[in-house]
C-alpha cells in the first residue's frame, strides 16, 4: 500500500497536478508605502490572516490570500503617541474602516508568465488586479501599486477634493512583498 501511495504521489507531482500550499507568515513580509505630492511618505507592513494556494509544477497557479487589516503597522513614525494616532486614522473612516472591513482579499485566478491575475477586494469593493512576481531562492517577490480611490479610499485625493495644496495624498499605494510558502 505504501508503494502504491508513493507511486501515485510521484505521478501527481510529475504530471503537474495541483497541490495545496499556505503562506509562512513568520518568513514572509508585505510592505506598503503611501505618499503625498510633496514627496513625504509613510510606510509599514500588513500580515496575511489566511491563505489557500494551489501549486502546479511547484509554483503558485491560483489561490486566495486574506489580509488582516488590523495588522497594519507604521514603521517611519518613531514616537509611539504619533504612530498610534496615525494608525487609528488609517484604520478609521477616512481610510480603511477596519472595524467594518477587517480583511482585504486577493484572489489569484491564474498566472501568465510573470503576471498573477485575479481580483483585489478592499472595503467590500472588488476590482480586477494583476501584478508581476518573480521566484528568487524559493521566495515569491515583487512590487506593485493599487489605486486606493478605486476602493472608496478618497481622503485627501486630488482627484476628489480641490484646494488641498501640499496636503494631497497620492492615490497609488505601493506594495512590496516577499512570500515564502510553508514546508509541507
Amino acid at each position: 500500500m505504501k508503494k502504491l501511495l508513493l507511486a501515485l504521489s510521484a505521478f501527481m507531482f510529475l504530471t503537474g497536478s495541483p497541490m495545496a500550499a499556505e503562506i509562512d507568515v513568520s518568513k514572509s513580509s508585505i510592505k506598503w508605502k503611501g505618499s503625498k505630492v510633496t514627496g513625504s511618505n509613510h510606510f509599514g507592513q500588513i500580515s496575511p490572516k489566511s491563505s489557500s494556494l494551489s501549486l502546479k509544477e511547484g509554483k503558485i497557479a491560483s489561490g486566495r490570500v486574506v489580509l488582516d487589516m488590523s495588522s497594519l503597522t507604521v514603521e517611519d513614525i518613531e514616537t509611539e503617541k504619533y504612530a498610534t494616532k496615525f494608525l487609528n486614522h488609517m484604520k478609521g473612516d477616512d481610510f480603511f474602516q477596519v472595524a467594518k472591513f477587517p480583511t482585504a482579499t486577493l484572489e489569484i485566478e491564474r498566472v501568465e508568465g510573470d503576471q498573477m491575475i485575479g481580483s483585489l477586494t478592499i472595503k467590500g469593493v472588488t476590482k480586477p488586479f494583476s501584478f508581476p512576481v518573480t521566484v528568487e531562492d524559493g521566495q515569491y517577490v515583487g512590487k506593485t501599486t493599487f489605486d486606493r480611490t478605486k476602493y472608496g479610499v478618497i481622503y485627501k485625493s486630488g482627484n476628489f477634493f480641490q484646494d488641498l495644496g501640499d496636503k494631497v495624498i497620492n492615490d497609488d499605494v505601493e506594495v512590496e512583498f516577499k512570500i515564502v510558502l510553508k514546508d509541507e
